[in-house]
């Protein structure tokens, strides 16, 4: 019966070739045969053989010396060393680097037979055992990739939960994650990172579940205890979503309120060492803050904030974040819908 697999067999003998050849195709393999490594290569480029009988000792070339290059060009070939008896403890130590199988000259053409369909059989468990790893990996990676989307939407939802709760914060993560995402497509960063990216920004305040509300909303200015209070809520926040995300949105999360001059409450960055996604946070997420209403001020106009963030490049934002903000700033939704705003409350004060 006429079997699936290709065998190639390498020998620089022609005698050789051609008994192993007519052996095999009896015994129902498809053979092909090369005289050279140079022409095994050629022969497994043009049509990989399933198995390949490798002649240690060849002119050029040795079996020995194409070996590794067979495993690492093609993984999934097995390799059936042939050498002298005189021979064999190489042919060890070719297995040790990758062959399946030795024969020894000169043949015992029953026991080559086993040795490929012995050597064959091994290789197609394997393949069946990688197979099924692969799948049931995957199913494994598509019930943890659930199970995350599920957890982070949850988070997210608390998110908004706690924002809706507060007229002060209302829809915060939401508008700084527009403008985030708004400033890393305007740097060009890549897809994964603007993925990132807009996790860290959804959740970047997931922490304040933990600051004292009669502190956050507080009427008057924060002493230096309240203020470290409050701040919390990064490390707290990093360590809520540690589980299901990957190091770089954790970092983000952690790292949102450092600044660029490294001037911040315990801070452990600066510059540049600081997270990408953070000093892109760390604009949207001040200049929201600043044309949002506080308890302890009102909203400031837009012009007065866009000046603040000028004012606090290469102090408090990164330079290149914050000119990408400024450059972009005046076609972000968020930036017409607070310049609406703000002349709605000018109207009302006038009317007044």
């Amino acid at each position: 019966m006429e079997k699936q697999e290709k065998i190639l067999i390498v020998d620089d003998e022609t005698g050789i070739r051609r008994l192993l050849n007519h052996k095999l195709s009896k015994a129902g393999y498809t053979c092909k045969e090369a005289e050279s490594a140079e022409r095994a290569l050629e022969e497994m480029k043009a049509s990989p053989a399933e198995l390949m009988i490798l002649d240690i000792k060849m002119p050029g070339k040795s079996g020995i010396e194409l070996l590794p290059e067979i495993k690492a060009k093609y993984p999934d070939t097995a390799v059936i060393m042939a050498t002298a008896i005189t021979e064999a403890s190489n042919a060890i130590n070719c297995m040790k680097e990758g062959a399946d199988d030795y024969i020894c000259k000169p043949f015992n053409l029953e026991e080559v037979v086993v040795s490929a369909d012995k050597t064959l059989e091994k290789r197609r468990l394997e393949l069946e055992i990688r197979e099924y790893q692969e799948r049931l990996q995957q199913k494994v990676d598509e019930q943890t990739a659930e199970i995350r989307r599920l957890f982070l939407g949850a988070i997210e939802a608390l998110v908004f939960a706690l924002e809706a709760k507060d007229k002060y914060t209302a829809g915060h993560s939401r508008r700084v994650t527009k403008i985030a995402l708004a400033i890393a497509k305007e740097l060009g960063l890549p897809k994964d990172e603007i993925e990132d990216l807009r996790w860290g920004s959804l959740l970047h305040d997931v922490g304040k579940i933990a600051v004292d509300q009669s502190i956050q909303n507080k009427p008057g200015k924060l002493t230096p205890v309240e203020y470290e209070h409050i701040m919390i809520h990064t490390q707290i926040g990093a360590g809520i979503v540690k589980p299901v995300v990957n190091d770089r949105v954790v970092a983000m999360i952690e790292h949102h309120h450092d600044r660029y001059d490294g001037a911040g409450l315990h801070q452990t960055a600066t510059g540049e060492d600081i997270p990408l996604g953070a000093r892109i946070m760390a604009v949207a997420d001040a200049f929201d803050a600043m044309t949002s209403h506080r308890p302890y001020r009102p909203a400031m106009p837009v012009e007065e904030a866009l000046g603040e963030i000028k004012r606090c490049v290469d102090t408090q934002f990164d330079p290149v974040v914050a000119r990408a903000f400024l450059k972009i700033s005046a076609a972000l939704p968020v930036m017409k819908n607070g310049q609406a705003a703000a002349s709605k409350r000018l109207k009302v004060k006038k009317t007044r």
